[in-house]
């Protein structure tokens, strides 16, 4: 099957092997990734950022394991948000999970397989329940491979904020007291990585979005307007790429979805 195309193609996120290079720090704040030196992964890295995802991901997978980080970047960042299948979609992050559990046993010391693991897991899990996915097991794996990204990279932002989004969900679903004593799982500890994250990242549209949901998630009378503030920020961040684009576009949809409601 076709992927479907990126819907805001802009001459901005087409980097050269030079501007990219320049622009690296910025663009990859979340996840701390070193400049590539193979050619062929700087041409990968240069489709993901335009919003070239099936591009993006053929060139990865095409170097073998020292491409997976840009290839399940690119595969994730597409199911996440350009897939309308919801079996395709639960099926790639399922290929996405197994394949960084080999990444997993040929580079141990590699953050990027453990958390690319946690996000598909992550992904995976909203899709079939959070519920069912906890029964089966799959939080654990998903708590495991987020606390040793974070031991192999402590400046990783994404994973502090996906940490973040681990405590939220299973507070959200079994409540407090269950989350606590089965899962160990605490409010103030999913607030505690959020902010972490954004002071890692500030400059991060994404942060901001998963800390607003999950501030309407847990306590929205009394955060409403801190929660409206971060979508608001979120919106108006400056984009510099296709997932930063993807981003913006959520910010504002979920701004006006909560706007209605309310």
């Amino acid at each position: 099957m076709a992927w479907t195309a990126f819907p805001y193609p802009d001459p901005a996120f087409r980097y050269t092997p030079d501007t990219l290079q320049a622009a690296w720090p910025q663009l990859h704040g979340g996840d701390r990734e070193a400049f590539p030196t193979h050619p062929a992964l700087v041409q990968a890295w240069i489709a993901f950022h335009a919003g070239e995802f099936e591009r993006a991901a053929r060139l990865g997978l095409d170097v073998g394991v020292n491409g997976y980080a840009v290839a399940h970047k690119a595969i994730c960042m597409y199911a996440n948000y350009l897939e309308p299948n919801d079996k395709r979609r639960l099926a790639t992050f399922e290929c996405v999970a197994e394949r960084c559990e080999r990444q997993q046993l040929e580079q141990p010391g590699n953050p990027a397989g453990y958390y690319w693991h946690a996000y598909a897991l992550g992904q995976y899990s909203q899709g079939i329940s959070v519920v069912k996915a906890l029964s089966r097991g799959l939080g654990t794996k998903i708590k495991r491979s987020l606390e040793i990204t974070i031991k192999l990279e402590p400046q990783r932002a994404d994973a502090h904020v996906a940490l973040g989004v681990y405590h939220t969900e299973i507070l959200d679903k079994v409540g407090a007291v269950l989350a606590g004593l089965s899962y160990g799982v605490k409010k103030d500890e999913a607030y505690r990585q959020f902010e972490l994250g954004m002071q890692l990242n500030p400059d991060s549209a994404i942060a901001r979005i998963q800390y607003a949901r999950a501030l309407l998630m847990l306590d929205k009378k009394s955060k409403l307007a801190q929660a409206m503030d971060l979508y608001k920020q979120a919106a108006c961040c400056n984009v510099r790429d296709a997932t930063e684009r993807l981003d913006q576009d959520a910010a504002q949809k979920e701004l006006e979805e909560e706007k209605f409601s309310g």
